[in-house]
C-alpha cells in the first residue's frame, strides 16, 4: 500500500495553506528541491541576540526567551536538512549561546526554564511539571552533539562538548533503561558523533547496540494504542539504517500501513496530545504541530518506498 500521488498533492495544498514559513521551507527542501538557505532564513526569526532560540519554535511553549529545549529544536531542524556550514550566523549564534553556559546546571542544560511559566505553554513545560527529571539527556545530548559537529575543535566549547558527550555515553551504557524522549536525544548524539567522524573516540558500536536494545523495549507493539500518545516504531526508526530497524522491521511496516489508513478528513494526521489549557493558543500550536507531523510522516513513507510520487 502506498500514498496515492493525488493524496500527496492534497497534503501539499494543506501545507501551503497552514504551515509556518520555517516549516514550509522545510517542506520545500524535502519534497520540492527547495534551498536550505530558506530554512536558515526562517529559523533566524526565532533566534535571540544571545544566539539561543525561543518564540515558540518548539510549538508547545510560547516563551520568547532563549531556552535549551527551543535551541535543541533548532538544532534538530538543521540536522534534518543536513546543514553543514558551521560558519553560518545561525550556527555561530547557537555556539555562542551554548558557550555562555546559560540555563546550565553543571554540565547539563535545563529541560524546563522558569520563564516558560509566564507564557502560554503545555503543562509539561511548566517548572512544577516534573519534566526536569528528564534533563540529564534531554536536551543535553542534542546540544552536545551539535557542539561536536559544528564547533571549532581547538575551542574551549568543543572540549566541553566532548567531555559532556563522553559522560553521557558512560551513563547510558551503565543505565540504558531510559524513557522515550531521553533516548531520542541519545540517538541524535550518536548521529552527530558519526557525522563528526568521532566514532573511534567513543564506544560507538556498544552505544548503538544499547540504543537498539532499548528501542525494542520501549516500542509499543499493539497497534490499537497508536491513536494515543505512544511510542510507535517511527519515534526512533526513520529509515532502514536507523538503530533498532533490524529487529523491528515487520512492526515498522505495520505502522506504515497504519499511517496510510489513519489520516483525518483533511487528508493529514491529527495530534495525539493537547494542553488542557490556553485553548486559543493551543489551537494555533496544534496547526503548527500538524505540519511537523506531516513532514515527518511523509519522510518516513518515502524512506520505505510508500509514496507513489
Amino acid at each position: 500500500m502506498k500514498l496515492p500521488e493525488q493524496d500527496f498533492k492534497g497534503i501539499r495544498r494543506w501545507v501551503y495553506r497552514n504551515a509556518r514559513p520555517v516549516d514550509l521551507a522545510r517542506w520545500k527542501v524535502h519534497f520540492e528541491g527547495g534551498p536550505v538557505s530558506a530554512v536558515l532564513e526562517a529559523l533566524a526569526a526565532y533566534q535571540n541576540e544571545d544566539g539561543g532560540f525561543g518564540h515558540a519554535l518548539e510549538a508547545d511553549s510560547w516563551n520568547p526567551c532563549s531556552a535549551p529545549v527551543q535551541t535543541a529544536n533548532a538544532v534538530e531542524k538543521l540536522l534534518e536538512i543536513h546543514f553543514e556550514d558551521g560558519s553560518h550566523s545561525v550556527v555561530q549564534g547557537i555556539l555562542t549561546y551554548l558557550d555562555s553556559g546559560a540555563e546550565m546546571e553543571g554540565d547539563t542544560w535545563r529541560n524546563v526554564v522558569e520563564s516558560n511559566n509566564d507564557y502560554p505553554h503545555a503543562p509539561w513545560w511548566h517548572t512544577s511539571s516534573g519534566s526536569t527529571a528528564r534533563s540529564l539527556f534531554n536536551p543535553t545530548g542534542v546540544l552536545a552533539g551539535f557542539i561536536l559537529k559544528y564547533a571549532d575543535r581547538k575551542s574551549r566549547l568543543y572540549e566541553r562538548g566532548l567531555k559532556i558527550a563522553t559522560e553521557l555515553s558512560r551513563i547510558f551504557l551503565k543505565h540504558p533503561g531510559i524513557e522515550m524522549h531521553p533516548l531520542k536525544c541519545v540517538i541524535t548524539l550518536l548521529e552527530c558523533i558519526e557525522e563528526a567522524g568521532l566514532q573511534e573516540q567513543f564506544p560507538y558500536m556498544q552505544l548503538q547496540e544499547a540504543a537498539a536494545g532499548q528501542i525494542t523495549v520501549l516500542i509499543e507493539r499493539e497497534a490499537g494504542t497508536w491513536d494515543s500518545y505512544s511510542c510507535r516504531p517511527s519515534v526512533f526508526i526513520k529509515s532502514p539504517q536507523s538503530p533498532g530497524y533490524a529487529g523491528n522491521a515487520a512492526l515498522l511496516q505495520e505502522e506504515l500501513d497504519y499511517l496510510l489508513k489513519s489520516r483525518n478528513e483533511q487528508g493529514i494526521w491529527s495530534l495525539a496530545w493537547s494542553w488542557g489549557a490556553y485553548e486559543q493558543e493551543f489551537a494555533v500550536s496544534e496547526n503548527w504541530w500538524k505540519t511537523n507531523v506531516v513532514i515527518g510522516n511523509l519522510l518516513l513513507l518515502r524512506s520505505f518506498g510508500r509514496l507513489e510520487k
